[in-house]
């Protein structure tokens, strides 16, 4: 993407970063600015779910890329990586030039894997170019697990799943965006900021602030992690530092440490929990992988299309297919294969297993594994939070709030968000104030560009959302609950008149993944206050329980720098499939 300084808030990034992080003066020239920090790299970067807030002079001190060294072998290509590496352990070739192999040669090695999201995809991928068998159990009536798409207002595709790829440093997602021609954008800006009154901020005022401390944040917790109280918050921290950032010698600083506050909370956006249950001591494990952050507006479909291919092309699929039980090798048999018992009384035998399922799903189903999971891995699932960010969409006829200069086919656009910091002008519908937070799909590239606003919701906001529109039956009746319950925030956007009909939306659509067992009732993991062991944790859960035959993949299992992202899922397929590999390959 190119690299561009929009004339709204700028976001200072060193060459690893990939979110907004510092954000500039509006009234700040882009010249003027460039002038004063050749030495960066500046992008307009945007506010979910993933950046980097380490340099290339820090990174070999940060521990999540230490983890990203050891686990991938640093930021090379880790496609080519896998290539060069699985060309090397073709197991059905080792197995016919044994004399008297261990393994029949006319027995192709037989392995199970649980979920068709992308993990679980990208394993069948890797163990069929090795002549595996693979039999994907999938209990949905469709591949993608997370990765969703829905229509809204009858003519727009929406992910209902991630809308973002999380960095452009040897990012095999945004290699696979490209080949398929996937439309991403790149260039963002915050446009509208609005007080707890309603009204209009200036774009720096509590953002710059707010963005300096959560980057000192990490920076404490990356450098002192192992002295943190497990009890100590990002709240904690927020409130213990923003003095020092205001003063009392500074003018109006009750307000601006309030509004610095406030903008914290957005920080529950990236993570889907409240700051207040974010750990500080494990808060460097939020870290992700550098360059951009890029969101998919032409959705993830063409990138789910093409990972999915090879299984559709030669693994066998059971669809609509529910575990309900895992037999370890030990209690098998002659103790050599894995068995799987299905809810409708199926029972199929692997000789390796790759479990893929969500975290949520682990936490809700240890008791379907049969010899009971080691201690070690039972507490680390437990440990490990499981968010719960939800999203709802609001489209509208046009996009009202734009200038009509900036409606034309050749104008130029940047992704825009919006917020509504603690809003105490609707306390009926919203008494606890839930901030509310907005990407603008009115302003993404003009062919892909749509008249609704993509809003993001976490925590006790998400239930009550969630829960609300699951309580009605029909399609109306909901899309009025939505539209009534965020109406106070849209019609603040500028050019709101409630007597023009294109200023009311034709369509609302919003996720349940806390509804949703078959994801784990949640969205992704993330790192709870009170956690005490978050890397070793997620290095547990990475190892699975090899000598039981039952391997885990998913976005809690990837390289520290990757986990809660698509990146992150696709690695962990692929890395435990080159495991499982490895591991035929000695037994052969």
């Amino acid at each position: 993407m190119s690299q561009v300084v929009l004339p709204a808030s700028y976001r200072r990034v060193g060459d690893l970063s990939s979110s907004r992080l510092l954000s500039f003066h509006s009234s700040t020239h882009p010249k003027e600015l460039l002038q004063h920090h050749q030495h960066h790299q500046y992008y307009l970067l945007p506010t979910m779910d993933a950046y980097s807030f380490y340099t290339m002079a820090n990174r070999k001190k940060s521990r999540i890329y230490q983890d990203l060294n050891k686990s991938r072998g640093g930021l090379q290509s880790p496609v080519d990586r896998t290539i060069n590496q699985l060309r090397n352990l073709s197991i059905m070739g080792r197995v016919l030039q044994q004399e008297t192999p261990a393994v029949d040669p006319a027995r192709k090695p037989h392995i199970g894997v649980v979920g068709a999201g992308l993990a679980g995809l990208r394993s069948a991928d890797i163990l069929l170019s090795h002549g595996f068998q693979v039999t994907i159990l999938e209990a949905r009536n469709r591949l993608g697990g997370r990765v969703h798409q829905e229509t809204i207002g009858d003519r727009h595709s929406i992910d209902m799943g991630p809308n973002w790829i999380h960095g452009t440093k040897s990012n095999p997602i945004l290699e696979l965006a490209r080949e398929t021609n996937t439309e991403l954008d790149g260039e963002q800006s915050t446009s509208f900021i609005f007080d707890e009154d309603g009204e209009l901020l200036p774009t720096e005022d509590g953002s710059k602030r707010m963005w300096d401390i959560l980057t000192e944040a990490f920076d404490f917790s990356n450098r002192s992690g192992s002295e943190i109280d497990p009890s100590k918050t990002l709240r904690d921290y927020f409130e213990e530092h923003v003095k020092d950032k205001i003063p009392d010698t500074e003018d109006g600083h009750e307000k601006k440490r309030q509004i610095v506050l406030q903008s914290a909370d957005t920080w529950g956006s990236f993570v889907g929990s409240p700051i207040e249950k974010q750990s500080l001591k494990f808060l460097w494990l939020e870290e992700c992988i550098g360059g951009e952050n890029l969101f998919c507006a032409g959705t993830y479909k063409r990138i789910l299309d093409r990972i999915a291919s090879p299984a559709l092309n030669g693994a066998t699929i059971r669809y609509n297919t529910k575990v309900s039980e895992i037999r370890g090798k030990s209690t098998t048999v002659h103790g050599r294969t894995v068995a799987v018992k299905t809810v409708d009384g199926h029972q199929l035998e692997f000789d390796e297993l790759i479990v893929t399922t969500p975290l949520g799903w682990l936490k809700r189903n240890l008791d379907a594994f049969s010899p009971p999971l080691p201690d070690r891995l039972t507490n680390a699932i437990k440990s490990i939070g499981y968010g719960c960010l939800e999203k709802v969409y609001i489209s509208f006829p046009r996009a009202f709030w734009l200038d009509s200069d900036e409606n034309g086919p050749e104008a130029p656009r940047t992704l825009g968000f919006h917020e509504w910091l603690s809003p105490k002008y609707a306390t009926d519908s919203n008494p606890n104030r839930w901030i509310q937070d907005a990407v603008d799909l009115a302003s993404l590239t003009n062919h892909v560009a749509h008249p609704t606003l993509l809003l993001y919701i976490y925590g006790e906001q998400s239930k009550h959302i969630t829960s609300g529109v699951r309580s009605l039956k029909s399609r109306k009746e909901k899309v009025e609950f939505l539209n009534s319950y965020f109406k106070p925030y849209y019609s603040r956007l500028p050019k709101y008149n409630e007597d023009d009909g294109t200023c009311h939306p034709i369509d609302c659509i919003s996720t349940d993944w806390l509804g949703d067992d078959l994801a784990g009732n949640g969205s992704y993991c993330n790192f709870p206050v009170g956690l005490e062991e978050g890397d070793e944790d997620l290095l547990t859960m990475r190892a699975g329980v090899p000598d039981e035959g039952i391997w885990l993949a998913g976005e809690h299992t990837a390289p520290f720098v990757a986990v809660g992202t698509t990146t992150g899922a696709y690695w962990s397929g692929e890395d435990v499939a080159m495991r499982v590999v490895e591991t035929c390959s000695k037994r052969s």
